[in-house]
């Protein structure tokens, strides 16, 4: 009887575990290296596990590009100021983030300013972790 109770209370744990090895990792953003660039919201998806910020930007020649930008989830951004009202479609929005390594257009977002002056700050990873990015 213990031995079930046993392997009953380890397979328990494991499926608790199991989601946070699932979470998945932010390596594939470059965060040596910081930018910025303004736009007009396309769309603002406030779900979890993460909320994005897609925008329109012109690019280098002056084209409209499509740029995203993963944030936080919903709790963490909530907890910045964000409500799921913050922007909506058509709003002009300035981004700074750590940009994609692969050089797509995107990246982690680190701070946005909003037309009306607002500005909403990435909290950042918890003290004491190493640096290691959520």
């Amino acid at each position: 009887m213990r031995m079930t109770s046993g392997i009953v209370v380890v397979f328990g744990a494991a499926i608790y575990v199991a989601p946070a090895l699932a979470h998945h990792s932010f390596a594939m953003f470059d965060h040596e290296k910081t930018s910025t660039i303004s736009g007009t919201v396309k769309e603002f998806e406030w779900t979890n596990p993460h909320a994005w910020i897609h925008i329109v930007a012109a690019d280098e020649k002056g084209a409209p590009t499509d740029w995203s930008f993963e944030m936080g989830s919903v709790g963490q951004v909530a907890a910045q100021g964000w409500k799921s009202d913050t922007i909506k479609p058509g709003d002009k929005i300035t981004v700074t983030m750590h940009p994609l390594k692969d050089g797509s257009h995107g990246g982690q977002y680190m701070s946005a300013t909003l037309a009306d002056g607002r500005t909403f700050k990435n909290a950042g990873p918890p003290a004491n972790n190493n640096n290691v990015p959520r």
